[in-house]
């Protein structure tokens, strides 16, 4: 087949399994090389896709730049490098596609979208839930304002593990939940606020205490505040504000057994929920409302509707378009690195609110 392109795999850990495993099965890649600093996750995967042995298996990023006709690069690593190796990467020459967050740190967001454009390349982030059929399809019925006038949006995204030791239960899981309500919207917050709570992993280790006026990354210096973050948060509730007044209420937790990964949009003319957990009905539409008789509200034109989607693996449909933007040469719009960027922005508000006890943070994002 003609436009092939060359995309080498850095980081194969849990997610970069099924990148690999995605680009492998997509008719336009020649994946080309792996990059994984452990060589028994190397031979693993060496083994479980039956690589041939023309694809080069190293541990050394560097040695990337020996492969001829590379494209473009898909890092699943953990965020702390995701700045020097898509910074690396870029200057190389190659198109990114980058595991989220983008980076920790929204200037440097900033620098890497500017040097892609620069450079003409595509950056691309791996937002999965932007790609996920109910995402798209709950987008359609809230902009066709099947739900009436819009009230508030709430979100819950629990689980027992796994317990990240470089970013707090805010890093870890509510970019999933701010990036839909931002697709669901078109609209980007204009104020936050976050309180949390530390229970495992407090400051120097110390385990079990409350996190009233915490920060969300360990020992470190905030890269957002002045302030010694106290601890990693294991418990955070978060309330995004939008510029029409929409309130969205986040409630993000990594050790409640009670898995849950559910999200919904409530309107004057019913409700929209998106349930993860729900193998046959993931994207449900309730309608009612109220009808005033005298000093009463009864309930009325009360249904659930069952919203079809379209088949597709969401993390098949982000390789697919990452793909497709290099040969089209056109951003993503869904998942561009500026998107990246604008969350990453809503984050770092988030993390100041959190060391400041959830006072109330205003932001401006960088939207492009």
């Amino acid at each position: 087949m003609t436009n092939k392109i060359n995309i080498a795999v850095i980081g194969v850990g849990r997610w970069g399994v099924h990148l690999l495993r995605n680009f492998l099965a997509n008719p336009q890649v020649n994946v080309v090389a792996v990059v994984d600093p452990h060589p028994e996750r190397l031979a693993a995967v060496k083994q479980q896709f039956n690589l041939e042995e023309n694809v080069l298996l190293t541990t050394q990023w560097q040695d990337l730049k020996t492969v001829p006709g590379l494209t473009g690069v898909a890092i699943a690593t953990p965020a702390t490098t995701h700045y020097a190796l898509i910074k690396d990467a870029l200057q190389q020459g190659y198109h990114v596609l980058a595991e989220k967050p983008l980076t920790l740190d929204p200037a440097e967001c900033q620098e890497l979208c500017h040097l892609a454009q620069q450079h003409h390349l595509i950056l691309t982030v791996d937002h999965t839930y932007l790609f996920h059929p109910a995402v798209e399809r709950g987008k359609t019925v809230v902009q066709a304002g099947k739900l009436g006038d819009l009230r508030y949006g709430y979100a819950t995204r629990t689980h027992l593990g796994p317990v990240r030791q470089d970013v707090d239960a805010l890093w870890d899981l509510a970019i999933h939940d701010i990036a839909i309500f931002n697709a669901w919207l078109g609209q980007i917050p204009v104020q936050v606020q976050a309180t949390g709570t530390v229970w495992l992993q407090g400051a120097g280790g110390q385990g079990s205490r409350g996190a009233g006026e915490q920060g969300s990354r360990g020992a470190e210096v905030s890269p957002y505040t002045d302030s010694v973050p106290q601890g990693l948060a294991d418990l955070v509730w978060l309330t995004l504000t939008y510029p029409d007044g929409f309130q969205a209420y986040i409630h993000l937790c990594w050790l409640n057994p009670d898995k849950q990964r559910r999200l919904g949009i409530v309107g004057s003319l019913g409700s929209l929920i998106f349930d993860e957990m729900s193998i046959s009905s993931p994207l449900t539409l309730l309608h009612g409302e109220f009808e005033q008789q005298g000093n009463q509200f009864i309930p009325v034109n009360q249904r659930q509707i069952v919203l079809e989607l379209e088949p597709g693996e969401p993390l098949g449909r982000v390789c697919s378009s990452f793909v497709a933007s290099i040969l089209n040469n056109t951003p993503s719009e869904i998942s561009s690195g500026w998107v990246g960027t604008e969350l990453v922005e809503i984050l770092a508000a988030l993390t100041l609110s959190l060391s400041q006890g959830g006072k109330p943070v205003f932001l401006a994002t960088s939207r492009k």
